[in-house]
């Protein structure tokens, strides 16, 4: 390994050491719980957006191809934007731009206009985006690099908490209500308040964040760490970065793709033959599994190699996804629920392991990450296309295929190797 310096990110302000890192860790469960509860209200949204305006499964899929979409237009931006104005900063103005985005559901609902709900949640979507390319390297920094896929787990657990609660009240607010409804703007008008509610608490935790005292990390400063690059290189010059993003692609639009053809799934009477509104409350046993995976894996990853799990559970997802597509009723309607409990460390781990050791390139790289989240506004678009043409049972291949590329990474990929660029040599130790 070749003896140069590289530069990481220091703590600037911590006046308690832990227990500094402790309140901050404690302050981001917050938001990580609420962008999981908005992101989940999109399973509820594409039936009920579905049947309001008499859409097929492909033109239905524009919701996510909307929100998810959001993330390779504004991720790099994001990136840009918090190496400015800083992590905390940054928290604030994505939780600001996520509430306008709420308000503008308002508008949508009264003008019975699709794509003035694609526009809101584009908008909101920009907004989450923010707050992920903030949140998420900052809960890594706030500790040990060993621990940070471990640490980043547990706080992604509180994300899928979120979003095992959401389909509750996606059902009981938006599809129930839907469901009395005489007439299609009646129906549509049944997500005003539910999101006027979230554009409310979005700028309450805006006000509280502006005025916490976090630890503030600088990405200028220099000391001795474990990789070494040129001075003047960038994130995409090492290997497990770029294979992390193509991770975090296709486990993002794997798992988008098939929370989004849930409630359709359990609609189908070969299946469990469940009205909308009952079967949207099932969902929330899809991303519960999530959450109980995460607070598992938060403690396993302790002990066992973090890639090592990752492709444990991708072999467990493609298992179970083939099961739910070759089988039928409940057997089938079981399998495919328990890929949540599968999904549930992968996120936090593909992000850990593919920006350990980067230092000054941590912003950067993490921008680079929530680029990739646009697998979930591609793959359930691809998906839904397959929907239309053999089914919504057999279209669930697809995302099977996604979770091979996951087991990859994480037996292979997620290892760091040897670059040579601009006629020097990187080595990225171990």
């Amino acid at each position: 390994m070749a003896d140069l310096p590289l530069t990481t990110p220091v703590l600037q302000e911590c006046d308690n050491g832990r227990e500094n890192y402790r309140f901050a860790l404690l302050s981001l469960t917050s938001l990580f719980f609420m962008w999981g509860f908005i992101t989940c209200l999109n399973d509820i949204l594409i039936p009920h957006l579905k049947s309001v305006f008499n859409l097929s499964y492909t033109q239905a899929m524009l919701v996510q191809f909307c929100f998810f979409g959001a993330y390779f237009i504004v991720s790099i931006p994001a990136g840009k934007i918090i190496k400015s104005i800083g992590y905390q900063r940054g928290i604030v103005l994505g939780l600001v731009i996520a509430a306008i985005g709420c308000f503008t559901f308002y508008p949508a609902a009264s003008q019975h206009s699709y794509p003035i709900f694609l526009l809101a949640l584009f908008i909101l979507a920009s907004g989450i985006t923010i707050l992920q390319v903030s949140a998420n390297p900052y809960v890594s920094l706030l500790g040990d690099a060993k621990t940070a896929s471990s640490r980043l787990t547990m706080t992604q657990a509180f994300n899928s908490l979120g979003t095992t609660i959401a389909p509750f009240f996606g059902a009981f607010l938006i599809l129930n209500s839907a469901a009395d409804a005489m007439t299609s703007e009646v129906s549509a008008e049944s997500v005003q308040m539910p999101y006027v509610l979230l554009a409310g608490t979005l700028l309450i935790l805006a006000a509280i964040f502006s005025t916490l005292k976090l630890p503030k990390f600088d990405t200028d400063n220099s000391v001795e760490a474990e990789v070494s690059v040129q001075e003047s290189g960038s994130a995409w010059q090492y290997n497990h970065l770029v294979l992390g993003a193509i991770g975090i692609f296709v486990y993002v639009g794997a798992e988008v793709s098939i929370g989004s053809f849930l409630v359709s799934f359990f609609n189908d009477p070969n299946i469990a033959g469940l009205e909308e509104s009952d079967a949207a409350q099932y969902i929330a046993y899809y991303w519960g599994g999530a959450m109980v995976g995460r607070f598992v894996g938060a403690f396993v990853m302790q002990k066992i190699a973090a890639g090592k799990v990752l492709a444990f559970n991708a072999f467990l997802a493609i298992t179970f996804i083939f099961i739910a597509v070759f089988t039928s009723g409940t057997l089938a309607m079981s399998a495919i629920l328990l890929v949540g409990l599968c999904n549930s460390i992968m996120f936090p781990t593909i992000f850990s392991l593919a920006i350990n050791g980067l230092g000054k390139h941590t912003s950067q790289a993490s921008g680079i990450l929530c680029l990739a989240i646009v697998g979930g506004a591609i793959l359930p678009l691809i998906q839904g296309v397959a929907a239309d043409s053999v089914g919504v049972q057999n279209s669930f291949v697809f995302p099977a295929l996604c979770y091979v590329f996951i087991a990859y990474y994480g037996v292979f990929g997620s290892k760091p190797t040897k670059r040579v660029l601009s006629d020097k040599l990187i080595n990225v130790r171990d």
